[in-house]
């Protein structure tokens, strides 16, 4: 049996693959949301490159940058999420940082706390469902913490930034490429602090054609609202402007309506066929709001979220 299916959250490759990458995305939050900081660990694997990278994003002024390291210097446990690239170390129970370039120096050590994990069953081993078990995507999507809290500090080019009570969200990916095209949103800094909320949308390559597929969760009140392809949820809308997107997601027994707006964008480096040379455009600091109606189509649930993650690919808009 392939154990790793069951823990998406661990190492998935190895470093002997080529046309490869996999990287992790470790979102902070300061309590006063005044501070927004991604870290993104990884390898990426072609026949003429092999190197482990950190990709950081800053939320607030939308700056990026991304360090590569050789390849030696990408360590890593079998059995649990556990990295070392460089000097840093990303766990999920804390991350320690020490990343020293001419442009960049972040050092310091978050723990995370009461961290939420995402649910498993022998049929669906995470968020993928029963496409964990397919062999040939393209790309596969993990979750490792929906929801926790911080506590620590990092200084980031001599200024010090406190993110104890703020919170965090650790998700990753793993394969040959993104997809052509997709949205993805993500939101855990609601006024009711245990909420959670992510959705991906992409163009998936199928044995020769493609399919529109979707994977997105709500969590609050220590449950799991679940809208995805695999098991027979559907998107009644998606409509789009330059600076919002709404959309409306079923499953049998709820209706979520979301809407997300844009605000400041920074530039990720992103994988084709392993090679970390796509651009796209990511922000850590748009405003997520949700309604969630039961079948009756009485309110249960409605909350905003501010600091949240928002990816745009627009040529998803030809295929929806």
């Amino acid at each position: 049996m392939n154990l790793k299916v069951y823990n998406p959250e661990i190492f998935q490759g190895n470093l002997k693959k080529r046309n490869y990458f996999e990287g992790w995305y470790f979102k902070n939050v300061s309590f006063d949301l005044q501070n927004v900081y991604s870290f993104i660990p990884g390898v990426a694997l072609t026949e003429k490159d092999q190197h482990a990278f950190i990709q950081v994003i800053n939320g607030i002024t939308g700056l990026t940058d991304y360090i590569t390291y050789p390849l030696d210097n990408f360590l890593w446990a079998r059995n649990k999420v556990y990295l070392k690239i460089g000097e840093s170390v990303f766990t999920d129970k804390y991350i320690d940082l020490k990343i020293d370039t001419m442009n960049l120096n972040v050092e310091g050590h978050i723990d995370f706390k009461n961290n939420v994990k995402y649910p498993k069953s022998l049929l669906s081993p995470g968020i993928m469902g029963w496409y964990s078990f397919v062999p040939f995507m393209e790309c596969k999507h993990g979750i490792v913490s929906v929801n926790h809290y911080l506590e620590g500090k990092i200084n980031t080019n001599g200024v010090s930034v406190d993110f104890s009570g703020g919170k965090g969200y650790i998700e990753k990916d793993w394969g040959r490429s993104f997809p052509e095209a997709w949205i993805w949103i993500q939101a855990n800094n609601f006024n009711n602090r245990n909420s959670s909320f992510s959705f991906s949308v992409a163009k998936i390559p199928w044995r020769g054609k493609f399919f529109i597929g979707f994977i997105a969760f709500l969590y609050f009140n220590n449950r799991f609202n679940i809208f995805s392809t695999y098991n027979n949820s559907s998107i009644g809308y998606i409509n789009h402007s330059d600076n919002s997107i709404d959309l409306l997601l079923k499953n049998h027994e709820m209706t979520l309506k979301i809407t997300a707006v844009k605000s400041t964008f920074g530039e990720l480096i992103a994988p084709v066929s392993g090679d970390m040379s796509r651009r796209i455009k990511e922000s850590i600091d748009s405003e997520v709001t949700l309604s969630l109606y039961d079948r009756k189509d009485e309110l249960i649930y409605t909350d905003s979220s501010k600091r949240a993650g928002l990816e745009v690919i627009d040529k998803i808009f030809d295929y929806i």
